[in-house]
């Protein structure tokens, strides 16, 4: 079996690299531009692995992603490739709608112009799986959660970008029979994450006795999924997933953003004794439009696919710990990348 993934290179599709090689007997292609939040170094270990091949290409060049498809011949298309930090598309939305628009466009082109050449019971196995974010739903209050039948309110460009991307993917499917499955992802956690996003941040930033910036006051509230537990959602879902379908994937951890930061102090405290790391932590300025809760029903994927988180919020987060601890070459690239950037 031959998996095509898009942006296989970044934090979720690194770790949905791993996850194939390591369990299935999947061939992996990673078509990836290497933007600066991709870091070679989170897939070295694949060097000379011949079940991984690695293309660098921008989903924005559709004469590209085509020819990559046509060469590869794959089964599934896992399409991962995203701009994705929210606080980047308040200071430069036009490249979020290039890439996340007009290159999920250039996949579904592609991969439908692929499809059409496939025999019968070619097209009958093929998948186009599209990754895709519960911000597209908004912000939620105090109670309730998101389900797949949730109205799409996105509050960021980065939200309306995937939300247009999610609605482009099911008009391929409607209008030219595309086969797709689509799933909706609540907060991501754990090892190779590029450090921009709150907890990587923070084990950076704490790691160099430097402030750990808390949007607001802290009291905003995320559905916590560890990244190896996406991984796994998603090979349920192009696997088993009914065509057509939407399947939302979350971590039932739902944390204030303050609370979480302060046992993740806990955690640094115990690796490093005799230092407070909770001392560290800063209040900023909040986010323009800052979405106040995400939560997450996760019973279709459990009730139809089996699927569940496998692990605690505390386990995957002592083991993001101490992959970060164990890899000061990776986190020392990313601030290079950073500046960079």
């Amino acid at each position: 079996m031959k998996v095509l993934i898009t942006g296989g290179s970044g934090f979720i599709g690194s770790a949905l690299v791993y996850y194939l090689l390591e369990k299935t007997q999947a061939e992996v292609f990673n078509v990836d531009a290497l933007t600066y939040a991709a870091n070679a170094l989170s897939l070295k270990a694949l060097e000379g692995n011949n079940r991984y091949h690695f293309y660098k290409a921008d989903i924005c060049d559709l004469p590209r992603v085509q020819q990559i498809i046509t060469e590869v011949q794959p089964d599934f298309i896992m399409h991962l490739a995203a701009e994705s930090h929210v606080d980047r598309s308040i200071a430069a939305p036009a490249q979020f709608i290039q890439t996340n628009v007009i290159g999920t466009f250039n996949m579904l082109e592609a991969a439908r112009n692929y499809f059409d050449t496939l025999p019968a019971q070619k097209q009958e196995a093929f998948r186009f799986h599209h990754i895709s974010t519960d911000e597209v739903y908004g912000s939620l209050d105090e109670s309730g959660t998101f389900t797949e039948s949730t109205p799409y309110d996105p509050s960021s460009a980065y939200s309306a970008s995937k939300a247009g991307a999610d609605h482009l993917v099911r008009a391929w499917s409607k209008t030219w029979g595309l086969p797709i499955v689509l799933t909706n992802c609540s907060n991501n956690f754990g090892p190779r994450q590029f450090p921009e996003k709150l907890l990587p941040l923070a084990i950076l930033n704490a790691l160099n006795d430097r402030p750990i910036p808390i949007y607001g006051t802290g009291e905003n509230i995320r559905d916590w999924l560890y990244v190896e537990d996406h991984a796994a959602a998603l090979w349920q879902v192009i696997t088993k997933g009914n065509l057509g379908e939407t399947y939302l994937i979350g971590g039932n951890n739902e944390w204030r953003n303050i609370d979480l930061i302060h046992k993740l102090c806990d955690i640094l405290d115990a690796e490093n004794p005799g230092k407070t790391h909770a001392d560290l932590i800063t209040f900023v300025e909040d986010r323009k439009g800052h979405d106040f809760r995400y939560a997450i029903d996760n019973s279709k994927i459990t009730r139809e696919l089996g699927w569940k988180p496998a692990h605690t919020l505390e386990t995957a987060l002592h083991a993001t710990v101490k992959w970060y601890l164990s890899n000061p070459d990776w986190l020392a690239a990313c601030s290079d990348q950073s500046k960079a950037a």
